[in-house]
């Protein structure tokens, strides 16, 4: 890639582990940092595969392609000798390639090195924003880069446009019907209640099915292709399930939908009632959605994700009056904790309409903190 037209450069460095959440975040703060901040992006990806299913207009056998403003690169073994970025981001640890940190060690003005952290709601992130780490073996330092929820944190990936999106798609019923249709759907009826669907293998999805299909509303699940499979077929008692299925039991529709892009899910979460979201990238989408959602951390040893999920419900919670507060933080509990959920859910839900406005309130107010992507930029141009 070259740098002659003269914008800032800015690397990209992603590992894909055993989920989408890393190569959806990085593929979000890509696009946003090449088409708000004028920047010129490079993003490697290890599998891109894996990316492909967020983003079908990859081409898995290209090395070097170009997508929306951003210049993809696969990050291959041995890496190759390249021109480091003025801007390095290390995402989630990742650990460069020795040959790419000699490079920026051996350049005159030496980039600017940034580990990007995961998202937490923990205290103990708004004290280790922005901390120096020199390197003991080359004359290089790297700043960690925390995500959050406070104002002294990183903040969270947000496109300048996407509320007044999202409350454009909400206003225009021929743009949902449109969207259903694209899942072979047609808008849910007066009486129905939608709800997404993104989870681990192992949630405990078979006592949420029973407890939907036992419940006396009729209750649509979409759950995208590839999403809780095994388990899906095992409570239905079927072989396997396929983008295109609908399964029911009781009062419960369950539909595979097929694994959507980004901007399809987008559209998805603002679609449904409510949404059951997972990690860290469909949990700040849920967020910006606005609807009542129901979310799991990724589980860590030694339960550090509940700890995760306490510090957020702490944080979500206020201006949430209590019995309400008490019903979402019972029922998000049970459902990380994998059991309890079928006693939880009707308070749950019985509080819905009050959990739906705290919703919308809590993301302009969090909207107004700043996002992610330029407080990045803010950080690297003035704090370096």
């Amino acid at each position: 890639m070259s740098y002659a037209d003269n914008r800032p450069s800015w690397d990209i460095f992603c590992r894909v582990i055993d989920n989408f959440g890393d190569v959806g975040v990085c593929w979000r703060l890509a696009r946003q940092l090449a088409a708000e901040h004028g920047l010129a992006v490079r993003l490697w990806v290890d599998d891109l595969a894996a990316f492909r299913r967020l983003c079908p207009a990859i081409d898995a056998g290209r090395a070097v392609q170009s997508w929306q403003g951003v210049n993809i690169r696969l990050w291959p073994e041995p890496f190759p000798e390249v021109e480091p970025a003025g801007v390095v981001i290390e995402a989630f640890a990742c650990e460069l390639p020795e040959r790419y940190v000699r490079a920026m060690a051996a350049r005159v003005a030496r980039p600017r090195w940034i580990n990007l952290e995961y998202l937490s709601a923990e205290a103990w992130v708004g004290e280790c924003h922005g901390l120096a780490s020199p390197s003991p073996r080359w004359p290089l330092t790297k700043h960690f880069f925390f995500p959050g929820f406070a104002e002294e944190t990183g903040g969270l990936l947000l496109e300048r446009d996407l509320l007044a999106r999202r409350r454009a798609f909400r206003a225009d019923s021929a743009a949902q019907a449109a969207f259903w249709q694209t899942l072979g759907l047609l808008p849910p009826e007066e009486d129905e209640i939608r709800l997404s669907l993104f989870c681990y293998p192992a949630s405990p999805t078979a006592e949420l099915f029973t407890c939907w299909g036992d419940g006396a509303q009729s209750l649509t699940c979409l759950v995208p292709e590839g999403v809780a499979g095994a388990a899906i077929a095992d409570f239905f008692g079927v072989e396997a399930v396929a983008a295109g299925a609908a399964l029911r039991r009781g009062n419960l529709l369950v539909r595979i939908v097929p694994f959507l892009d980004q901007e399809a899910y987008d559209r998805l979460l603002w679609s449904c009632d409510g949404n059951v979201v997972r990690g860290e990238d469909s949990f700040v989408r849920g967020l910006w959605a606005a609807r009542p959602m129901l979310w799991q951390p990724y589980p860590q040893a030694e339960i550090a994700h509940l700890h995760k999920l306490e510090a957020f419900l702490d944080r979500y919670c206020v201006g949430l009056d209590a019995p309400a507060a008490a019903a979402l933080a019972a029922m998000w509990r049970a459902w990380s904790h994998g059991e309890g959920v079928a006693l939880a859910w009707p308070a749950f839900r019985a509080h819905w309409t009050t959990i739906e406005k705290h919703a919308e309130t809590w993301a302009g107010d969090h909207a107004a903190q700043g996002d992610l992507a330029s407080k990045l930029v803010l950080f690297c141009s003035d704090r370096l």
